[in-house]
């Protein structure tokens, strides 16, 4: 893509002695989110600050607020009093409704969709074209597959298999 490598985690001290202070962490995370909050640490560590950061492209209402570290990729929707919370990722095509919470460091992959008032706890995944449904909960480090709808609240660490209906028949 002709963006030069500056180096790894090496370079950091001689970039912040330069005067450097801003860092973006391009680090998903999906399959290990301890890789991300690794690279998060170490950039802090080394003084630097991560802002929120925003595609040119992506539809971010005025009440909407990201916290340091979040970032929303290209044709994203982040409706009005949203919270985004550190480090999180809203990725492409992502919808976020009105007033939902991203606790820190949640993933929402690209066509997931979050109706009104949904809670996202910390470190859960939102797979591909998956959605969940209005006053929804999502528990901490839960991980919801491609396509799978959810109706009902997820607990923590809880997996939904992709492209099912969560609750479970039954339940």
């Amino acid at each position: 893509m002709g963006v030069p490598v500056l180096g790894g985690a090496e370079v950091l001290p001689d970039l912040h002695a330069r005067g450097i202070r801003l860092a973006a962490n391009a680090v998903g995370g999906i399959g290990n989110l301890n890789v991300r909050l690794q690279v998060f640490d170490r950039l802090a560590e080394a003084g630097f600050a991560c802002p929120p950061l925003v595609h040119p492209r992506a539809v971010l209402e005025p009440g909407a607020h990201l916290s340091a570290g979040a970032q929303v990729m290209a044709l994203a929707y982040v409706g009005s009093v949203v919270n985004v919370g550190f480090g999180c990722i809203v990725n492409t095509g992502a919808i976020v409704s009105h007033d939902c919470v991203l606790e820190d460091y949640v993933n929402l992959s690209p066509g997931a969709i979050l109706a009104g008032e949904v809670r996202v706890g910390r470190g859960a995944l939102i797979g591909m074209g998956a959605t969940v449904n209005l006053q929804v909960r999502v528990g901490a480090g839960a991980r919801i597959g491609n396509g799978a709808t959810v109706k009902r609240d997820v607990p923590a660490n809880a997996i939904v298999p992709a492209g099912s209906i969560w609750p479970p028949a039954g339940s």
